[in-house]
């Protein structure tokens, strides 16, 4: 057996041996649960390098309980993917893009394919061509064919193994989007008209960290009444509150969470968000709660 022939089989077999133990992982692994299936699909925008399936983030246990939802909602992957795409960008897809790095390992295997399958066709020609005098003449050139084909074969093996070591380096290097503090907000509010308030919580206090804002930790203490937790939803209140002492809708949050909480501070508090803003927006169901509840005693 010639060293092209032995090239040949070699690029092949490579081949081969890669679809075989793709298609043997695909029938030994069990049908993956769709939340997961999908979560692995997404990059965490808080972690690096991790998926949403197995980081331990706040953000990243805010979308697996989206996941779930819109799952049991009836939608399909495909619209699952493009609600996360739309608001932390494409980079949010764990699966390469084909640009930069990511086209790169679209397009290497295809170069080694039709590589592999040049090479197995023009040895098949050689071996069918009669044997004349001139071919015989020609039999040096053919070698120094023979050696580039050879050489070519090796470069693309070498290429192949290059990618296969540092495509997955260069893609986690790959400059990636800081979270977006509006992305963050809105998952956290479409957890909210889920009803789940604690992971909306725990997103609230990730942006926060981030992004110190006395609007979102008020949007973080009406999280903590819904999520039983009205006491922690009073201390993040009274914090606004030292800053903006007259803001009523500061005063009505801080009402809302002693009342929860049952301070005997909340009467007051209430009252003097009306005495404040009279015509607010929940100002007739306040009157109706503190009539409710009769004179102080």
């Amino acid at each position: 057996m010639t060293r092209r022939r032995v090239v040949v089989f070699v690029i092949i077999g490579f081949l081969a041996l890669g679809a075989g133990a793709a298609m043997w992982r695909s029938i030994r692994q069990p049908a993956p649960d769709p939340a997961r299936q999908l979560g692995a699909g997404l990059r965490c925008p808080a972690c690096q390098g991790e998926s949403v399936a197995d980081s331990r983030s706040p953000m990243a246990a805010a979308m697996r309980d989206v996941i779930a939802a819109q799952v049991a909602a009836g939608r399909s992957p495909e619209q699952i993917r493009d609600w996360f795409v739309q608001r932390y960008g494409p980079e949010v897809l764990a699966t390469p893009q084909p640009r930069g790095v990511g086209l790169l390992l679209w397009v290497v295997p295809a170069i080694v394919l039709a590589g592999g399958l040049g090479l197995a066709l023009r040895a098949r020609r050689r071996r069918t061509r009669p044997r004349t005098p001139a071919t015989m003449v020609d039999a040096g050139s053919r070698r120094g064919a023979e050696r580039t084909w050879n050489l070519a074969a090796l470069c693309l093996i070498a290429l192949v193994v290059g990618v296969a070591l540092a495509g997955p380096r260069l893609a986690e290097e790959q400059p990636r989007a800081a979270p977006s503090a509006a992305a963050d907000l809105a998952l956290a509010r479409s957890l909210e008209q889920q009803g789940r308030y604690a992971a909306a919580v725990e997103l609230y206090r990730d942006v926060l960290r981030r992004r110190p804002d006395d609007q979102l930790r008020l949007r973080l203490a009406f999280a903590l009444i819904r999520a039983g937790e009205a006491p922690e939803a009073a201390r993040v209140a009274e914090q606004v509150l030292a800053v903006r002492p007259d803001d009523p809708d500061t005063l009505l949050m801080l009402g809302l969470a002693r009342r929860e909480a049952g301070s005997p501070l909340a009467r007051e508090t209430l009252r003097r968000f009306l005495n404040r803003a009279p015509e607010h927006s929940a100002a007739t169901e306040i009157r109706r709660l503190l009539e409710a509840e009769g004179p102080p005693r």
